[in-house]
């Protein structure tokens, strides 16, 4: 076929064509949640987009980590107030990463959330640069309570701000870890501060291992639901260690995931478990985290990392 018209002009481009896959819908678990357009956050939330989502993989682990507006910040226009950040160790190869959520009495907790975890991965690189012991994740804890308060100083203009001031400016959950990788899967430690959590997940039994105490789990009548954020830090920093080996996924979430996974058995564990199972694609890691569940409307943050031996990105 000539490219050309009957008269020898070029023949006029062809019209795109509008065939093409489905944009993807909301994933719906049991009853959904209302749906409607999201509204934009005030103006100067410009720093905080609605959804944002990383992943890559070094030669033995694979990353992945997603943070969504939830539908009650999208309605009433408020901004994201979760934050993850993650980072490798060059030296090491090991991976540290932070997960927080900013408490919602706090006036700023969009910014305390990202900056305890901003403060919390440098602290954590520092550290591991300088020693191969256990990481002191008091001194990380304190590192990000004194990046709020240095926060707090800037925004009153130079005033030495009270602990309180901190926290009604900038209180925030923390999840801080790292995984060492040691050639069977990774070492893993944690610390914690409020009420985010972790687990450790098996894909092919559906099986969620809370790596702390759960406030919606078989133990949640022991557990006080009151939220201890930062700037404080407790005398007794919660901290745990585990062992990633191949097939299992560590996870650290905001309760935006935690409160409607509970113990894992339900419809939402299943969806994961399965989504899990093998490291999805970024954008579509956002998306499932992205499903809707009637009452569940809070903000969601989950940080994945699976051992490279079980970790074959679809």
């Amino acid at each position: 076929m000539s490219p050309h018209g009957g008269d020898g002009s070029a023949a006029p481009p062809l019209a795109p064509s509008l065939s093409g896959p489905e944009p993807w819908h909301p994933i719906t678990v049991g009853v959904p949640g209302p749906e409607f357009e999201a509204r934009p956050p005030g103006q100067y939330a410009f720093d905080f987009p609605d959804t944002v989502c990383d992943g890559w993989s070094t030669d033995v682990l694979t990353l992945r980590f997603a943070s969504v507006r939830g539908a009650k910040h999208r309605y009433y226009r408020q901004p994201r107030q979760d934050a993850a950040r993650a980072a490798v160790h060059e030296a090491t190869g090991s991976i540290v990463f932070a997960v927080a959520d900013g408490v919602s009495s706090a006036s700023s907790s969009e910014h305390g959330a990202v900056e305890a975890c901003r403060a919390a991965v440098e602290r954590m690189l520092h550290l591991l640069s300088g020693s191969q012991g256990p990481l002191d994740f008091r001194d990380v804890a304190h590192h990000a309570a004194e990046r709020l308060r240095q926060l707090a100083q800037w925004r009153l203009g130079g005033k030495i701000p009270e602990p309180a001031e901190v926290a009604r400016l900038y209180a925030t959950t923390l999840v801080a870890g790292v995984v060492r990788p040691d050639g069977r899967g990774g070492v893993v430690e944690l610390c914690r501060i409020g009420d985010s959590g972790a687990w450790m997940l098996e894909p092919s039994s559906g099986r969620y291992q809370p790596l702390f105490d759960s406030k919606t789990g078989s133990d949640s009548v022991l557990v006080s639901n009151e939220v201890v954020p930062l700037p404080q830090v407790p005398d007794r920093l919660e901290g745990t260690s585990s062992r990633l080996t191949p097939g299992q996924v560590l996870l650290a979430g905001t309760d935006g995931f935690g409160d409607p996974l509970g113990d894992g058995d339900g419809h939402v564990g299943s969806l994961f478990a399965r989504h899990l199972a093998v490291p999805p694609p970024p954008l579509w890691f956002a998306h499932v985290l992205d499903f809707s569940r009637e009452t569940f409307d809070d903000d969601r943050t989950l940080l994945a990392i699976w051992p490279r031996a079980t970790a074959e990105p679809r």
